[in-house]
């Protein structure tokens, strides 16, 4: 199992479900400060924890990531997806730079990784690969529209790359939280349905748990999807006054 992002705290989460009688590569930066992740891992059960330098950021560099991690460790069987930033709305709308990084971070840099993954599992016939989306890329709102529209993409990149896959012996599952929070929404109030990484993990556990007899989509918590069904009605000009 390959962690990318590892030191996400949903992606460490699922991971640590999932661990038990597996090989588990977490692939961040600073890999050599992975040293309590590793540990935790071991102790979940995992048989062996390896960490590997990995900037999502890096496009020229992914492909070679994934070429060293199969060379050392053998055909990549489930793959978590869990990198990403939030950034700063605020600066954002005042910062091109900025904005741009976001979106750079949470929809290129995924659209040109999941591409290489889904290349590599085609050739093995074989493979998952877990994608966190948000509920924020649904409908998107004023007061997260930078964060939200990278998640818009990457949620409509992942929905038809899903299709794609289909009868390749591939499966793409489709995370969709709401508020998560930890520690990338540390001081921010949490809205209505917030969950916890733990919950955001063991939702996705029991996803891939179904298999291919389940949907290839998860919304955490699940009340989220009439939500936000009944979200997608609202009159713009209520819309844009809602919060994050």
């Amino acid at each position: 199992m390959v962690v990318l992002g590892g030191r996400s705290e949903i992606g460490l989460e699922l991971a640590g479900l999932l661990a038990p009688g597996r090989v588990v590569v977490l692939a961040a930066r600073r890999s050599g400060d992975l040293d309590h992740e590793r540990v935790s891992l071991l102790d979940s059960g995992a048989t062996a924890v390896h960490a590997v330098e990995f900037d999502a950021d890096d496009l020229t560099a992914q492909e070679s990531v994934l070429d060293g991690i199969t060379a050392a460790h053998g055909p990549i069987g489930t793959v978590v997806v869990s990198f990403g930033i939030l950034g700063d709305q605020s600066t954002a709308e005042a910062d091109a730079e900025h904005a741009v990084s976001i979106v750079h971070t949470d929809y290129v840099a995924h659209v040109a990784v999941l591409t290489h993954l889904a290349n590599r599992l085609r050739r093995q016939g074989s493979g998952e690969i877990v994608v966190f989306s948000s509920v924020a890329g649904v409908r998107v709102r004023r007061a997260n529209y930078v964060y939200g529209s990278a998640k818009a993409g990457l949620d409509g990149f992942a929905s038809g790359l899903a299709d794609a896959l289909a009868g390749s012996g591939v499966r793409l599952l489709l995370v969709r939280p709401g508020f998560v929070v930890g520690r990338m929404t540390e001081g921010m109030s949490p809205a209505p349905f917030s969950s916890t990484p733990a919950q955001v993990a063991n939702a996705t556990a029991r996803a891939l748990r179904r298999g291919r007899g389940g949907s290839g989509e998860v919304w955490v918590p699940g009340v989220l999807r009439p939500v936000f069904f009944a979200m997608r009605l609202l009159p713009r000009a209520i819309w844009r006054r809602l919060p994050r």
